[in-house]
C-alpha cells in the first residue's frame, strides 16, 4: 500500500461518491457522477506490488481482487517511457491482440484494458479528469482508482451489481428515445463490468507492466 494509502486509509470521505446530477434528469441514478478519485478504504486489499514512487511519479493502487487474470506471476515489461506520459495523459499500448490503456491520473499511473467495460470503445481517446476516465461513445465515466462506474452510459443497462439504470439524455440534447424491441432489450441487459488492472512499476524512467501470457502464432 502506498504511503498515501496508509495515511488516508481511514478516510472514507475521500472515496468517489456517486452523486445525483442536478440537471434536468436529476432523479436518474444512471447519471450519478464522482468528480474526485476514489481513495483506499480501510477494508480494501490493495496490490502490494504497486508501491514504488520514482521521479515524482507514483503507481495508482488498485483493489487486489480486480487484478487481471494471468498476471499474478508474470514478469514486468517496458511499455513506454515515463517522459512520454505526463500527468493527465493517456496512451494505448498494443501487444499482440491486447490493447492496454496506460493513464497518468491525479493519484498515479494505472494500466487496464483500453476498452470501455460497457461496449468496448477505446477509453484512451476519452477524457481523463482526476482519476475518472470518460468513454467517448456513450458518456459513461469510470473511476480508475476503484474500477467502478461513476456514471452509467446514456444507453443505461445493468451496473456491476446487476441493478438496472434507464437510458438518459445529456444536458442540451434532444430526449433519448428507446423504442421497445430486441435492441432495447439488449441495452437493458448489457452489464457494465468492473475494470481489471495490470500491475505497474516505474524503474529508471520506464513504465513497466505485467501482462498475461499472449497467444503465439
Amino acid at each position: 500500500m502506498v504511503r498515501d494509502a496508509e495515511s488516508n486509509a481511514g478516510s472514507g470521505s475521500r472515496a468517489c461518491q456517486m452523486v445525483r446530477d442536478a440537471e434536468s434528469n436529476a432523479g436518474n441514478a444512471s447519471r450519478a457522477v464522482a468528480p474526485r478519485c476514489a481513495g483506499p478504504s480501510r477494508d480494501a486489499a490493495y496490490d502490494g506490488r504497486v508501491t514504488r514512487t520514482v521521479e515524482s511519479a507514483q503507481v495508482l493502487p488498485y483493489p487486489r481482487e480486480l487484478q487481471a487474470v494471468g498476471t499474478e506471476s508474470r514478469p514486468f515489461e517496458h511499455l513506454l517511457d515515463l517522459a512520454d506520459l505526463p500527468p493527465g495523459a493517456m496512451r494505448r499500448i498494443t501487444r499482440g491482440e491486447l490493447d492496454v490503456l496506460v493513464a497518468h491520473t491525479a493519484r498515479g499511473i494505472a494500466a487496464t484494458d483500453d476498452r470501455c467495460p460497457h461496449m468496448s470503445a477505446p477509453l484512451s481517446i476519452g477524457v481523463l479528469e482526476d482519476c475518472v476516465v470518460g468513454c467517448p461513445l456513450h458518456e459513461g465515466r469510470f473511476d480508475l482508482a476503484s474500477g467502478r462506474p461513476v456514471r452509467m452510459p446514456t444507453t443505461g443497462g445493468l451496473d456491476p451489481e446487476g441493478r438496472y439504470h434507464p437510458v438518459w439524455t445529456p444536458s442540451g440534447s434532444a430526449p433519448k428515445v428507446d423504442p421497445p424491441g430486441k435492441k432495447a432489450e439488449a441495452r437493458q441487459l448489457t452489464r457494465v463490468r468492473l475494470l481489471r488492472y495490470y500491475p505497474v512499476r516505474i524503474r529508471d524512467g520506464s513504465i513497466e507492466v505485467a501482462l498475461p501470457q499472449l497467444p503465439t502464432g
